[in-house]
């Protein structure tokens, strides 16, 4: 007699609430939904602002990253932080290359990394001895999801002098690596 009264229940159970579907829930679904989609340009021209106050304006053009301050020249763009061990590792690397090829080679260190002061990268760069512009931008940021976003830190781009991106590196590189690179672009 037990078990009857417990199918019982259970089947009366089942049948209320099967019979509880929401018909809103059927009308919402039958209903097309319009979604407002924003559409957002993309952003072109960047102004960083380097640590001696001089700005880099960069465009983007086609697949070219067009650094105007330096028309005629490669220019290597490094995405570094302050905190980063690797990129510190870079950072004697990167004055040798500035020394070696100042003439045909600029290289723009791009900070991305937030709430640092001009007076703490000014003391960054007097401790490593940095002889190449660093920017301390909140166009940085900007910049950097721009041309595809730089998912980690240090990230390199060595651009030819018409502004096509030669190589991308990413973490660290041997100098003998960059030099081999740099002295490929410079025999075309």
């Amino acid at each position: 007699m037990q078990f009857k009264t417990i199918a019982f229940l259970s089947i009366l159970s089942i049948l209320f609430f099967a019979g509880c579907d929401s018909k809103e829930n059927k009308e919402d679904t039958n209903e097309s939904k319009v979604e407002k989609v924003e559409i957002v340009e993309k952003r072109t021209e960047f102004q960083l602002k380097a640590t001696d106050n001089s700005i880099i304006n960069i465009k983007l053009e086609n697949d070219k990253i067009i650094v105007k301050e330096h028309p005629d020249k490669m220019v290597l763009l490094t995405f570094f932080a302050t905190w980063c061990p690797p990129c510190k590792v870079e950072i004697p690397n990167l004055i040798k290359l500035q020394e070696d090829y100042r003439n045909d080679l600029v290289v723009v260190s791009i900070l991305l990394e937030e709430m640092k002061t001009n007076e703490d990268i000014l003391a960054f760069i007097k401790e490593f001895n940095i002889n190449y512009t660093v920017t301390n931008s909140p166009d940085g940021f900007e910049f950097a999801k721009e041309i595809g976003g730089v998912k980690s830190i240090p990230t390199m781009y060595l651009l030819n002098k018409e502004g096509t991106i030669f190589q991308k590196y990413v973490g660290l590189v041997p100098n003998e690596m960059m030099e081999m690179d740099i002295k490929k672009v410079l025999q075309k």
